[in-house]
């Protein structure tokens, strides 16, 4: 668990550093790339320190308040993740569709404004049910059937009857997961149909290699997201396929953005190249 958080954290920190003092990477599409892997650092920050503070003392235990903040924030980090996806589909389908108009339509205004929007929507979506929940008898049993505080998990647990917070949070899952999903396939529909259109062979290649590593990011995290979220609860798989959401899926992403991707990699041996000069001097 240790290795895995390490490897993740300093994964996106370093696309983080490479995209901010890169010059060729400062452009929208790695703006997003780079504030995606920020908050993705966040969201394993929120469950995995505190899972392996458990591990080591062996005492499994987390404060009422601190369980509640725990699923507040990584609720909302989540939501505000699979809308990332989405806003990062929108670029590349205003890129490809409209490439003489791009630069003069996302402005880095608009850049920081489609940046915050994620965060908005998933406070919003995430508060409703959270409240709901918060206002429930918690009297009795108060073991949390799960390796982070999660709406399900918790909501099991009350005295009081939980059907008003189960709807309400399955609801916003709906929004916070399903919606961006589709979004992000509608795009990438659209996408599709555009490059089919082209004659260049070349540019095809070109236009679906800028896509291609956003893509597999996309289908992973929405993948586990929906299964976990959007079908019916109750599954004792529910944890296993939460600790791929939670720890696999963004181990795997900093390496999909670098090795799949032509711009960071050459990006990444010229700073390697600059460093070898430097020693050399």
């Amino acid at each position: 668990m240790l290795l895995i958080y390490i490897t993740c954290v300093s994964g996106d920190l370093s696309v983080i550093f490479l995209v901010r003092t890169e010059p060729s990477l400062h452009t929208p599409m790695y703006f997003f790339i780079s504030t995606l892997a920020a908050t993705e650092m966040m969201f394993v920050t929120s469950i995995i320190p505190n899972l392996l503070a458990n591990l080591i003392a062996g005492k499994n235990r987390i404060s009422f308040i601190g369980c509640f903040t725990q699923l507040f924030v990584t609720d909302t980090l989540g939501a505000a993740q699979c809308y990332f996806l989405a806003v990062m589909a929108f670029d590349r389908n205003l890129a490809i569709s409209n490439p003489l108009h791009y630069t003069s339509i996302m402005t880095q205004t608009l850049c920081v404004q489609l940046a915050i929007l994620p965060w908005i929507v998933g406070i919003i979506y995430v508060s409703i049910p959270f409240i709901f929940t918060a206002m429930l008898d918690f009297c009795g049993p108060n073991e949390v059937n799960h390796f982070f505080c999660d709406f399900a998990p918790l909501q099991s647990l009350a005295c009081s009857d939980p059907f008003i917070a189960q709807v309400l949070a399955s609801s916003a899952a709906l929004f916070a997961v399903a919606l961006p999903f589709i979004i992000t396939v509608g795009f990438y529909i659209h996408i599709i149909i555009i490059i089919a259109k082209i004659n260049s062979a070349e540019s095809k290649q070109k236009a679906f290699s800028t896509c291609s590593s956003h893509l597999t990011v996309a289908g992973l995290d929405y993948l586990t997201s929906i299964t976990v979220y959007v079908v019916p609860k109750g599954s004792r798989y529910d944890r296993y396929l939460a600790l791929i959401f939670t720890f696999i899926t963004p181990l795997l992403n900093p390496f999909i953005y670098t090795f799949r991707n032509k711009d960071v990699k050459r990006a990444l041996f010229k700073s390697r190249r600059l460093k070898l000069c430097q020693g050399s001097f």
